[in-house]
């Protein structure tokens, strides 16, 4: 453990959420001081409870929302943060296409009122999460983070992208602050204790969780949409990273706003693609399961 961290206290917004409960356990590893600030919409306070576990180290958890400033007050009202990794939002692609204002009031509006709670006390270091949504369409494949942005095609995008923005303003305007953008590819697996990964309420919107679900036999196929695009199978290929590389990551950020960065962005997947079928047809090879799909 790197004891050289303990005393720097960290907010960690969505903390009890899949890729926040991995990454709390990577932050307590590297010495720092956590305290949790979920809602608990799509996280179970028995992750933290393992996540503790698994580091031997206590994990501060308040329940509360980012929409909501009397709740960001009573949390900075009682801790000398040095910096805050933001998680805390809703992450649908398609549900965003539904429930667009839900995903602006959660996203942006959340954004907004931390980044103000943050300025009044003087908190000034900040990682964000954020999507390789931002690229839109990209021209070219691998991309790097000197792509153009936009147009991005779907409500939660733009959430991503309009926080973006508003932090490349925020540090233009203030020398103090120091921001890291980590913009994720599809984030995968789960932490290898097995203690925790990723149990979202409902009908995962993710491929392995829904995978995982049709193995267990509480969903009967899994939907796989199109099969004619021009990969190797047919079927959409998206760039994974594993959860315990992206929470690696986000300690790595953290670091980076020692150096006083002011606004930098970083793309945290692999830079190789996997199609839909690829995936199930390796699941199917990992539990030597059959597991039924409908195109």
């Amino acid at each position: 453990m790197n004891h050289s961290h303990r005393q720097k206290y960290v907010l960690v917004t969505g903390g009890a959420g899949y890729i926040g409960s991995h990454t709390v356990i990577e932050l307590l590893n590297a010495g720092y001081a956590i305290v949790v600030l979920d809602n608990m919409c799509n996280s179970h306070l028995e992750a933290l409870r393992r996540v503790e576990k698994l580091a031997g180290r206590p994990v501060e958890y308040y329940e509360g929302d980012v929409t909501c400033p009397s709740d960001l007050d009573r949390v900075f009202c009682l801790y000398n943060f040095w910096a805050v990794i933001h998680f805390a939002a809703i992450k649908a692609v398609g549900e965003s296409t539904k429930i667009p204002l839900d995903y602006y009031y959660n996203n942006v509006t959340g954004s907004l009122n931390l980044l103000k709670t943050m300025d009044r006390f003087g908190v000034k270091n900040f990682v964000f999460s954020s999507s390789a949504t931002v690229y839109g369409e990209p021209d070219a494949v691998p991309v790097n983070e000197s792509a153009r942005l936009g147009p991005v095609t779907n409500p939660y995008g733009r959430t991503k992208l309009f926080v973006e923005e508003m932090l490349r303003d925020l540090c233009a305007s203030d020398p103090e602050w120091n921001v890291c953008l980590l913009r994720y590819f599809n984030p995968v697996g789960a932490h290898p204790s097995g203690l925790i990964g990723e149990h979202p309420n409902g009908i995962p919107n993710n491929l392995l969780p829904y995978v995982i679900r049709v193995l267990q036999g509480h969903l009967p196929f899994v939907r796989i949409y199109g099969d004619d695009y021009d990969t190797v199978d047919g079927t959409g290929v998206r760039d994974y990273i594993h959860v315990c590389d992206l929470a690696t990551g986000h300690v790595a950020a953290l670091r980076k706003l020692e150096e006083k960065p002011r606004c930098v962005s970083y793309n945290l997947g692999t830079g190789e693609g996997y199609s839909v079928m690829q995936i199930v047809k390796a699941m199917e090879r990992v539990t030597k399961h059959p597991i039924a799909y409908k195109v």
